[in-house]
């Protein structure tokens, strides 16, 4: 997506490395004959239009973004409504829970006229691959050897099917700080968010493989994050075919979510630069609307 921050950034150094140039062509040469000096004035004069006109188009756009999330907050009750209406959910939460943030994802579902999640789980990082090894017996030994990214993909298949769980059945006490509700049935969507730092190798190798997992999935997965958070898991996130939502915190994040889970056309959404697909998804019209 064409960012105007960059466009006005990227004039406003050929702007000045233009008038550097200038003096110090000047300096050396000690004069510049009357065609150069028109030269140079013609290029100086060319280059202060377009950073006027990127300026200009910039504040444009940051209008229309304010207007946009405007209307989206005066009109998110009747944008979000049923949206959800039966939709099965999951929350995995890697890190402890944000009690802040579960309440924002619960809060988009609720007014999405979707039920409560079905289940949450809060990963215990950083892991230690020494302490696992002695729980994965029968069927799970494969990944003694097979490793921990292809475990991690185990995790996010079970995740998502729910039913027989013999992964986070073995490794609940080692890898689990939190949980709530069964893998008795499957679910419709999966919400992702990080309440820790980015982790290195072994966690980091374990994780990759849970958010590929997830990716693949045949359901709607969302990582949120809120929009004062100081390292971004939207990179990861989004290079795993996660969709991601940057602002749970806001109405427009919200209703992101909720449009996603609801099959919306995947992206990364929200108010940063790395919402490369805009504030929300498509809206599409209710059936029966």
């Amino acid at each position: 997506m064409f960012d105007l921050r960059y466009h006005v950034a990227s004039l406003a150094a050929v702007f000045v490395a233009l008038v550097i140039g200038i003096l110090v062509g000047v300096a050396m040469s000690g004069k510049v004959d009357d065609a150069e000096k028109q030269a140079l004035k013609s290029d100086v004069n060319r280059l202060e239009a377009q950073l006027d006109a990127a300026s200009q188009g910039r504040a444009k756009v940051s209008r229309e973004h304010t207007a946009l999330r405007a209307f989206i907050k005066n009109a998110y009750p009747m944008l979000i409504a049923d949206r959800l209406h039966g939709t099965r959910v999951a929350v995995l939460f890697v890190g402890p829970v944000d009690a802040g943030v579960m309440q924002q994802i619960e809060q988009a579902v609720s007014d999405a006229g979707g039920p409560a999640p079905m289940r949450l789980r809060a990963l215990k990082v950083p892991i230690d691959p020494t302490n696992l090894d002695g729980h994965l017996d029968g069927d799970l030994a494969q990944y003694k050897t097979a490793g921990l990214d292809d475990l991690g993909r185990e995790f996010a298949h079970e995740l998502v099917n729910g039913g027989d769980t013999p992964a986070w059945d073995a490794l609940t006490s080692q890898l689990v700080e939190e949980k709530a509700g069964s893998f008795r049935k499957p679910v419709d969507g999966v919400v992702v968010a990080r309440t820790v730092k980015p982790q290195s190798a072994p966690t980091a190798t374990f994780l990759s493989g849970v958010y590929a997992g997830l990716g693949d999935a045949a359901v709607p997965v969302v990582g949120v994050e809120p929009s004062g958070v100081s390292r971004s898991a939207v990179p990861t996130w989004s290079q795993d075919g996660m969709s991601t939502v940057d602002d749970i915190d806001a109405p427009a994040g919200r209703l992101a979510l909720a449009l996603l889970l609801a099959g919306g056309s995947a992206g990364n959404y929200g108010l940063k630069a790395r919402a490369d697909d805009g504030i929300v998804p498509p809206i599409e019209a209710q059936p029966g609307d």
